[in-house]
């Protein structure tokens, strides 16, 4: 009888001790451990009204900050993988000169000359064009010139002048491109793309003249097919200093 009250009330406490821990355990649920990916309202209603979720905010914002910079770093190596952009070496714009050298630009020179002040003297040699001014002076510009085998020289007048002219290529030159596979048109209407610029100013009853450029770089060049030409701010100011009649001598 003894025993038998020993292990009942054994069981009992036993059993008591049990809930008691069972109760003890589940006081207070478990923190949840979220992401701070993911700590949205509807995940942070897992954990309940008195639950206490653990983040580490610290540590993943650091994580995302180094992978950040590592994307945002410039790839140096170049291979299959490489998401940097490379432009096709064809596909690239050459490099043109846009700037002529300083001796071409306008300038007030010495010039002893025995034309009258009034006449252009143009030294194809050297590129030059002077505006003889008198006094041993002259008002010097950079040209470009005929290319080789359509160099000249003469003596000519101004017979007309022409405020952003229509050009009309003549048809030995448009052959002559068409042997090369430049294909030139009948005729182009005045305009900044147009080869003779801003201003032109033609010499007697030829071909030549005195005039603008859509392309400054060639300026201090031979390059054309006989005439002179000039930067457009050049030829605009020689234009407005030149009258129909003036002796143009090319050299």
């Amino acid at each position: 009888m003894k025993k038998t009250l020993f292990l009942a009330f054994g069981l009992a406490a036993a059993f008591s001790s049990s809930a008691t821990l069972g109760q003890d355990r589940y006081r207070e649920r478990p923190p949840v451990v979220v992401s701070p990916d993911l700590a949205a309202p509807w995940v942070m209603q897992l954990a309940g009204p008195n639950g206490r979720p653990v983040v580490y905010p610290r540590q993943a914002a650091q994580q995302r900050t180094i992978y950040q910079q590592r994307e945002q770093q410039p790839v140096v190596r170049r291979g299959i993988f490489d998401r940097s952009p490379v432009q096709p070496v064809a596909m690239r714009p050459q490099p043109i000169r846009s700037q002529i050298e300083p001796q071409f630009l306008p300038q007030t020179v010495a010039y002893d000359s025995k034309e009258k002040a009034g006449t252009i003297v143009i030294d194809t040699n050297n590129r030059f064009l002077y505006l003889v001014t008198g006094n041993g002076q002259a008002r010097r510009y950079g040209v470009g010139v005929g290319k080789p085998g359509f160099e000249w020289a003469g003596e000519h007048r101004v017979t007309r002048k022409a405020e952003w002219p229509d050009w009309t290529p003549p048809s030995e030159m448009i052959q002559r491109e068409a042997a090369k596979g430049h294909y030139l048109p009948a005729r182009m209407e005045g305009g900044p793309e147009n080869p003779l610029g801003a201003r032109a100013m033609y010499l007697g009853s030829t071909l030549y003249r005195i005039h603008g450029t859509n392309a400054p770089w060639s300026i201090g060049s031979a390059v054309s097919s006989g005439c002179i030409r000039m930067r457009n701010e050049d030829v605009t100011d020689l234009y407005e200093r030149v009258n129909i009649g003036t002796k143009v001598v090319v050299m």
